[in-house]
């Protein structure tokens, strides 16, 4: 598996993820108390004082009556509150009374028998992730990152090793199903809740096998909600858009798990955390559930995983690029080519634009614009602001489909052509002349 943090951290690409031990520290010594200071004997006071406490005591146990007799009045507490979580054919009842079970107790118990450990080899090596059961049929949901080029797949579910074939992926938002034969064994799908009902500061919890420690959960709150980023990879790029925040715990081996709400419901698939090391530091991601199931759907379905598309081939403006060329504006993203037929082409767009907002976003390179285009659904129409010379405009852009693109890349995929007795991929070659078309643009390179 690769797993790899994003913000400072990336570099050259997804990391392989190995499954190693954690490094324990140990607890510090402890230390010896210091002796209480000498105190002066203090002189014996008369029964006044012995009257005054009774006194005190009397009415602070006067005032916890009323408090208590408060909060049962108004349903705050009381013997008879309890909380239901059911699902996946489980029933768990939280009884508040007993100090010995919690929401986390109760979440746990629902989410971890619908959590699986997925073990990949590589021709390089071993990776290790986590998967997420999705239905009856043995179909699981994990990060496509996480099975990317592995040769065999194992799943572990409560101890027992199964046999999981992969049934497809989309790279660009790192989803993937594996299907794996359960046999006899009874397994639990997770109940699917609504993600789109997050809001920051609810209660959640991550479910995986963090380092390889299966079983794994750690809780905390949504931090913040539509976050979004893309990361360059040895199999191209993947977009992220609108990421749930989280400081629940995310490590190396949590990528593919669950993200749970306090009804033990999939609200996310675990992702990415942000990290200067190898480790979680307080910030982590996951893919909202009703973007991820949707696209798991298509993959069972066999139907092509589509995207909003608009039809622009860009590059980063920046100050230097942009004195040398006497562009008017120092940030954006510079239009390099319109696709013919493309949405961009059909509301106006045209080369030597550089856009500077899509749908209200502020564009401040070529990756900030397609993850706003990404950050959309087909059909939806958007305000593109583009600055053409000295002169601002904008565009109304209702966003086209991928998929003739998508087929377009396929097509050239299967055909090769022969040069200096090498045999290439058409689409190899049109990168290639692209990259030295852009190395020759005043823009050349991000």
């Amino acid at each position: 598996m690769s797993e790899y943090p994003f913000g400072p951290a990336p570099q050259g690409g997804p990391q392989g993820t190995q499954a190693n031990p954690t490094t324990q520290v140990p607890p510090a010594a402890p230390q010896p108390s210091p002796a209480p200071a000498p105190q002066e004997p203090r002189p014996k006071r008369p029964h006044t004082t012995l009257k005054a406490a009774l006194a005190g005591v009397l009415g602070g146990l006067l005032a916890a009556g009323a408090l208590v007799g408060a909060l049962f009045a108004t349903g705050v507490i009381g013997t008879d509150t309890q909380v239901h979580v059911s699902g996946g054919g489980q029933q768990i009842t939280i009884d508040p009374s007993d100090e010995d079970t919690t929401v986390a107790n109760a979440v746990a118990a629902k989410a971890l028998p619908s959590v699986v450990t997925v073990y990949c080899t590589f021709p390089e090596g071993e990776g290790m992730g986590s998967g997420v059961i999705y239905d009856n049929n043995g179909n699981v949901i994990t990060n496509n990152h996480v099975v990317d080029g592995a040769e065999s797949i194992q799943v572990s579910l409560d101890g027992q090793n199964f046999d999981a074939k992969l049934v497809g992926t989309d790279a660009s938002s790192d989803i993937a199903v594996l299907n794996v034969d359960f046999g006899d064994t009874e397994v639990t799908p997770m109940e699917v809740g609504d993600s789109s009902a997050l809001q920051v500061g609810d209660w959640v919890m991550s479910v995986g096998s963090p380092f390889g420690l299966e079983s794994s959960v750690s809780q905390g709150i949504v931090s913040a909600l539509s976050r979004n980023t893309l990361l360059e990879g040895t199999s191209g790029n993947t977009l992220y858009t609108n990421l749930i925040q989280t400081d629940a715990t995310i490590n190396p081996g949590n990528s593919g798990g669950a993200l749970v709400n306090d009804q033990g419901q999939l609200v996310g698939i675990c992702t990415l955390y942000s990290s200067d090391t190898e480790s979680f530091a307080g910030i982590g991601y996951a893919i909202p559930s009703d973007y991820a199931t949707q696209i798991a759907d298509k993959i069972i379905a066999g139907e092509p995983v589509t995207h909003a598309y608009i039809g622009l081939s860009m590059q980063t403006v920046t100050p230097q690029n942009a004195l040398a060329n006497g562009l008017s504006v120092d940030s954006g993203a510079y239009v390099v080519e319109v696709t013919d037929g493309s949405p961009a082409a059909e509301a106006g767009i045209q080369k030597g634009d550089v856009v500077t907002s899509i749908g209200g976003t502020k564009i401040d390179s070529a990756d900030a614009a397609i993850l706003a285009v990404r950050s959309h659904d087909i059909g939806d129409t958007v305000e593109v602001t583009v600055t053409r010379g000295s002169q601002e405009q904008t565009f109304e852009v209702t966003l086209g489909s991928d998929e003739a693109l998508q087929q377009e890349q396929e097509q050239q995929d299967d055909q090769t052509v022969t040069i200096n007795g090498q045999e290439i991929s058409l689409r190899d070659l049109i990168e290639l002349y692209q990259q030295q078309e852009q190395q020759q643009s005043p823009f050349g390179g991000r």
